[in-house]
């Protein structure tokens, strides 16, 4: 059988793919993170379906629920809150998965920065203002950054960054920034956005980390720092242009 890793999107029961709910009402185990995840996604699950909370569980603990499922002969989903391709611990799993011989697959799921994006209602690649989205996180109680991925290096660049992790140091985080992005630059903290609690903060970086302080947000939120946020004057796409039509 197949342990399905399967992107839970930001929280949001109607923000699953069709092929994450048909996984869902169709795998007899499930795996999930239940601080992170509203409580209508299992609803998708069937009755009966196993839930099986890894809040508190370590990585091996939950490999060997997965291998238990594949060996019982059960498929299983594994959910990955956002999308699996980013910071969901999914190569430590297969890398584990695959040493005792169980199949897997990946579907996809809205990542949380997508999510923060359309509750502001911006894009973040505007035409000759950033054409680049860099999605990065710091370093606190977390393992190391590898080296060359220092903050300030893709600051330097213009390009709209989607922090993660870093709510709580933005006092430290917003002033390195300033630096190469002007103390004016736009700054958005999503605060579990698409969920009940959601929450959306609109500053800039000299302002932002006191606002987080006044709103008391200290974990589940994306920081997008960028001139795309809040664009002041900008050409029209060339792919829409009329030159491009003549």
């Amino acid at each position: 059988m197949t342990v399905h890793f399967v992107g839970a999107g930001p929280g949001a029961a109607d923000l699953l793919t069709v092929r994450a709910t048909r996984l869902l009402a169709t795998s007899p185990v499930c795996l999930y993170a239940g601080s992170l995840l509203s409580d209508g996604v299992l609803e998708h699950c069937s009755p009966g379906t196993r839930l099986v909370d890894t809040a508190d569980l370590t990585l091996d603990q939950i490999v060997a629920v997965l291998v238990e499922a594949h060996e019982a002969g059960h498929d299983v989903v594994r959910l990955c809150s956002g999308d699996p391709s980013v910071w969901s611990a999914l190569t430590e799993q297969v890398r584990r998965l695959r040493a005792a011989g169980v199949p897997y697959d990946v579907t996809p799921g809205v990542p949380s920065f997508a999510a923060a994006a359309a509750l502001l209602g911006v894009e973040l690649t505007v035409p000759e203002v950033a054409q680049t989205v860099v999605l990065t996180r710091t370093q606190a109680r977390s393992t190391a950054m590898p080296d060359g991925e220092q903050l300030a290096v893709y600051a330097a660049t213009g390009a709209t960054i989607a922090l993660h992790l870093a709510v709580q140091r933005l006092d430290v985080l917003a002033p390195e920034l300033a630096e190469h992005l002007g103390a004016d630059c736009p700054v958005a903290v999503v605060h579990r956005a698409s969920q009940p609690q959601e929450l959306v903060l609109r500053g800039t970086l000299a302002t932002i980390a006191g606002q987080v302080r006044e709103a008391g947000v200290r974990a589940a939120a994306v920081v997008l720092v960028g001139r795309a946020l809040e664009p002041a004057d900008f050409p029209d796409s060339h792919l829409y242009s009329v030159a491009r039509q003549r």
